[in-house]
């Protein structure tokens, strides 16, 4: 094993069967599709770990059921869950996730990214919408 790792043997969860969307009967270019939570995680769910060769679906640190959208009011919000309290990546991760979504999304989309309640020792240093 390489050592300094900060979690040397994480747990590798099995991945999620991926669903084909169906396609839209609308074949107006100009209206906007909606995007729901499906969408969103699979574009964060094959982000690599910066510690590990594995993705962030596979160590669980996002889910589908951790990712919010409403379509509506053009909001999303992804509640990441780091492997180890301790993780001094939580906030790559969460930058990792952000500008994945930054650079897939239409601009109108407010990105909100956060640290599951918990979940990380410094949680008020990793997200700054705890309230530790």
């Amino acid at each position: 094993m390489v050592s300094g790792l900060i979690n040397e043997n994480p747990i590798i969860y099995p991945k999620k069967e991926r669903r084909l969307r169906s396609d839209s009967s609308n074949t107006d270019e100009f209206t906007p599709e909606p995007i729901d939570q499906l969408e969103i995680f699979d574009h964060i769910r094959d982000i690599k770990d910066p510690e590990h060769p594995n993705s962030l679906e596979d160590l669980r640190v996002v889910t589908e059921d951790s990712v919010e959208v409403d379509d509506e009011n053009s909001y999303v919000r992804v509640t990441f869950t780091p492997t180890v309290e301790h993780c001094s990546m939580a906030t790559i991760i969460g930058l990792c996730v952000r500008v994945k979504l930054l650079r897939s999304l239409p601009a109108r989309y407010k990105i909100d990214i956060r640290v599951a309640p918990g979940s990380h020792a410094t949680e008020d240093a990793v997200d700054p919408h705890s309230s530790k």
